[in-house]
């Protein structure tokens, strides 16, 4: 992904209003983000820990979607849970479900899309080992770092594509 900056973010947003937009809490860490082993760029709000988002390029040009973490019961340790993004096996509460406001007049009559997320939204860097879960990995699998990027993209595509239709 290339390096965006604070406003490219901001303008970003499909799934909510301008004034919401403006008050979300942006990374502090932002133009020091690894920009060439994210596909995405994906935080928590640390302001307010329910809130989560994503921002994504998709058909040349950038689209955000704020999320939702769901928060459930704390799972044991000897739980384990997948990203359904980019496929990394969490223990514990390494993976939440996430929902997002579809756009449009679905998303005026209160229409959500739902799926699961690593909660720190580092899909990216499980993907290219980077960053390890506690769990001790992902699946045992005979793909390339490629190759699991580019299926990670195309789960991303599927669920930015049922978030704006």
């Amino acid at each position: 992904m290339r390096a965006i900056t604070e406003s490219d973010v901001r303008g970003s947003f499909v799934n909510c209003s301008k004034g919401e937009t403006k008050r979300l809490g942006l990374p502090k860490d932002l133009q020091e983000r690894p920009w060439d082993d994210l596909d995405f760029l994906g935080w928590r709000d640390p302001g307010a820990p329910g809130r989560a988002y994503l921002v994504a390029e998709r058909g040349g040009r950038l689209v955000g979607i704020a999320l939702r973490a769901v928060t459930g019961t704390a799972r044991g340790f000897t739980s384990r849970s997948m990203c359904s993004l980019c496929l990394t096996t969490h223990s514990g509460g390494g993976v939440a479900l996430m929902t997002a406001r579809r756009t449009g007049e679905a998303g005026r009559q209160g229409n959500t899309v739902g799926q699961y997320f690593c909660t720190d939204l580092a899909c990216s860097l499980f993907i290219r080992g980077r960053k390890q879960t506690s769990a001790g990995g992902g699946l045992d699998e005979t793909l390339s770092v490629e190759e699991k990027v580019a299926r990670a993209r195309l789960n991303l595509t599927a669920f930015i594509d049922k978030v704006i239709s």
